[in-house]
């Protein structure tokens, strides 16, 4: 057959799955990575590990691991956290870390953990799902705009991230 009349080969879509107490290793190790993208030095990756341990015990956050292909070792991962909402009257969930690694970026993984933590809220009776963005992370924007984020600036003004560091 002539080069010209193969048909494309199609890719596999991304392998995402929730993790368990097992794959706790894998989720530390990734967020770990994302620290380091950061170029931040802290927590370290004793304390990354213990700190994914007690989310997954929590039963308040999830994590989701993703991979390019069946038997791969994970290359993405997706933390969300889950809260009560007294103005939804229903849970709201937050998608608090999203990583993939630099060689897996461009293949549809990330657009898949974004997928899966929308369907993750969804079955758990969430009433939306909420995160931030750092204006800069042009990448991260369109992400999320595919993914049918919106970001406008909740009425009456612009709202703004506010935090207090404490102890």
């Amino acid at each position: 057959m002539h080069e010209r009349h193969r048909k494309p080969k199609l890719r596999e879509p991304p392998v995402i799955w929730t993790a368990g107490p097992a794959d706790a290793p894998a989720v530390a190790r990734l967020l770990g990575e994302f620290r380091d993208w950061w170029g931040n030095a802290e927590p370290s990756d004793e304390q990354m590990l213990a700190s994914v341990g007690r989310i997954m015990e929590a039963g308040d956050g999830e994590y989701l691991l993703g991979a390019a292909a069946p038997g791969r070792e994970p290359e993405g991962v997706c933390q969300v956290r889950f809260r009560w909402s007294v103005w939804k009257t229903a849970e709201d969930c937050w998608l608090e870390d999203l990583y993939v690694r630099e060689a897996a970026r461009r293949g549809g993984l990330g657009c898949a953990l974004v997928d899966a933590a929308v369907a993750r809220a969804q079955a758990r009776g969430c009433r939306r799902i909420e995160l931030d963005v750092n204006e800069d992370n042009e990448a991260a924007r369109g992400l999320y705009a595919a993914c049918g984020f919106t970001f406008e600036p909740k009425p009456p003004g612009r709202t703004l991230f506010a935090g207090r560091a404490l102890g």
